[in-house]
């Protein structure tokens, strides 16, 4: 089975193209099944206004977007709503009820801020090594996620590995591991930066053979911003020949809700 579960749309303000030219290009791709996992709105208490996901007042039209290309495609491919959400504490039990009364089928969690946007800076541009390990910890706790999403994001700004990395690097893998949940191989950062994003940046080689140290499962994931790249091959056949030197298990889907 050949499956995408991160995949964006323009409601997020930094991807291109419509959601039909999404799967157009999976279905000339051949994939089986896409799921639509678009950055994830909240309830904010504050006054606060994101400019990297989807407003709430969007996720409607979202909604109804995907569910009608579901049914218009249903003979050509299988597609999935989902949503790629970070684990914020004091919004969670909203979150919960949200995904539940939208009937979303899947939730990817990607630790992109520690407790909220609204207090804390990007973990892509600031290497908080105690904060991201913290927040990456507590959500992995949570049953309500699919997968983790790049889970080597911190070495974007980081930007080295060493003693203190590897022990991050480390107890994440163990808590994967532990907890059954399946670490995301990203192909962002291929597309970015080629192979100085494998020593320097996500996904990064590394955490990988960490994670391949540990028993940790992965799924592949080209975190789409456009919907050509849905069709470029190369960086998943790297992912896969990476992964299986590893002796990776790679998994192709996983349980809906």
């Amino acid at each position: 089975m050949k499956a995408n579960y991160h995949t964006h749309t323009t409601r997020c303000f930094h991807a291109l193209g419509t959601d039909e030219e999404y799967v157009l290009a999976a279905i000339e791709k051949g994939f089986d099944e896409l799921g639509f996992a678009d950055h994830s709105p909240w309830k904010y208490r504050t006054s606060f206004v994101a400019d990297m996901r989807m407003p709430l007042s969007a996720f409607e039209d979202y909604k109804t977007s995907i569910l009608q290309l579901k049914e218009k495609y249903k003979d050509k491919i299988s597609i999935k709503l989902g949503l790629e959400c970070e684990y914020f504490p004091a919004y969670f039990d909203w979150l919960k009820g949200f995904v539940a009364d939208e009937g979303l089928d899947y939730v990817i969690f990607a630790n992109h801020y520690a407790v909220s946007d609204e207090i804390n800076p990007y973990f892509g541009y600031h290497a908080d090594l105690d904060l991201y390990l913290d927040s990456m910890l507590a959500g992995m706790d949570q049953d309500l996620y699919a997968c983790v999403a790049h889970p080597d994001l911190i070495m974007r700004p980081y930007g080295r590995f060493d003693s203190a990395i590897e022990k991050v690097f480390t107890q994440i893998c163990r808590r994967a591991k532990e907890n059954d949940r399946i670490l995301e191989y990203n192909l962002l950062g291929l597309r970015r930066w080629g192979d100085r994003a494998r020593k320097q940046g996500y996904p990064n080689d590394y955490f990988w053979r960490i994670a391949a140290a540990e028993g940790c499962k992965a799924i592949i994931g080209t975190d789409a911003h456009a919907p050509e790249q849905l069709k470029d091959g190369a960086y998943r056949k790297t992912a896969v020949e990476f992964l299986t030197s590893l002796g990776i298990e790679i998994v192709e889907t996983f349980p809906m809700r």
